[in-house]
C-alpha cells in the first residue's frame, strides 16, 4: 500500500503593504510579539527608513536586503552521535531554512540592544549588519568558524 503524502509545511505569506517584499513581511511576523501586527510593522519600516537616512540610501528596502544578504549562513553544524561519540558534522545550509536563522539572529540581536526603543534598535542592527558589522553578522561568522573547525568530520555526513 502506498505511504500517506504529507502537505507541505511552510506557510504561504502574503507579502507586506509598503514594499510588497515577503522577506519584510517575515520580519513584522518575527518582529512581532503578541499578535500586535500594527506595532510591529511600525517599528519595523521605521527602523529601515531610519537606517536608510543614516546611510544616505534612497531605497530602504535595498539596506535591507543588503543587510539580510551579509546576515545570511550557508554552513552550520548539527551533532551526530556516531560509535558512541557526538560529532559536529557540517552541514550547507539551504532554502527556508537559511531564511529563518537569517531572522531570528537579528531580531534576537536587535533585542539584545538595551536602553533603546525598539526601532532604534532595528535602525542600528540593519546599519550594522550593512556593514557586515553587529552581533548578528557575528554569529553568522561564528557558525561559519565551528563548521570550518569540524571539516575534518563531513565525511559522517553521508551515512
Amino acid at each position: 500500500m502506498p505511504r500517506k503524502v504529507t502537505k507541505s509545511l511552510v506557510r504561504d505569506i502574503k507579502p507586506d503593504r509598503l514594499y510588497n517584499s515577503v522577506m519584510v513581511q517575515r520580519l513584522i511576523n518575527r518582529v512581532m510579539l503578541n499578535g500586535k501586527k500594527q506595532l510591529a510593522e511600525r517599528l519595523v519600516y521605521g527602523g529601515m527608513q531610519k537606517a536608510a537616512d543614516k546611510l544616505k540610501v534612497q531605497n530602504p528596502l535595498e539596506v535591507f536586503d543588503q543587510a539580510m544578504r551579509n546576515i545570511q549562513p550557508h554552513m552550520e553544524t548539527r551533532s551526530r552521535r556516531v560509535g558512541g561519540a557526538n560529532y559536529q558534522i557540517p552541514f550547507e545550509v539551504k532554502g527556508q531554512r537559511q531564511n529563518h536563522l537569517t531572522m531570528m539572529w537579528f531580531v534576537a540581536a536587535a533585542r539584545g540592544r538595551k536602553g533603546m526603543s525598539m526601532e532604534d534598535r532595528l535602525a542600528l542592527e540593519l546599519h550594522d549588519a550593512y556593514n557586515n558589522a553587529g552581533s548578528a553578522v557575528k554569529k553568522k561568522e561564528d557558525t561559519h568558524k565551528m563548521a570550518d573547525a569540524n571539516r575534518a568530520f563531513a565525511h559522517f555526513a553521508r551515512y
